[in-house]
């Protein structure tokens, strides 16, 4: 798949947790975790589960950084 998007870890799926409607999937690129909301349908639809080595993309506008 190609994608035009720069920001970009590749990683393992180590986590899916189902709701009723969305599914929050949660990927171990090296020492960080990175989760992802998405709906029950789309990640039916990936075939996604713990194991698949993936790639996370990030586009956003804004990233808000908040001390604690």
């Amino acid at each position: 798949m190609k994608a035009a998007v720069r920001n970009q870890l590749s990683g393992k799926v180590v986590d899916i947790k189902m709701g009723t409607v969305m599914a929050q999937v949660t990927v171990q690129a090296g020492d960080a975790l990175v989760s992802s909301v998405m709906t029950r349908d789309s990640l039916e639809e990936t075939g996604l589960k713990v194991g698949d080595q993936v790639t996370a993309l990030f586009k956003a506008v804004n990233v808000v950084i908040a001390k604690e």
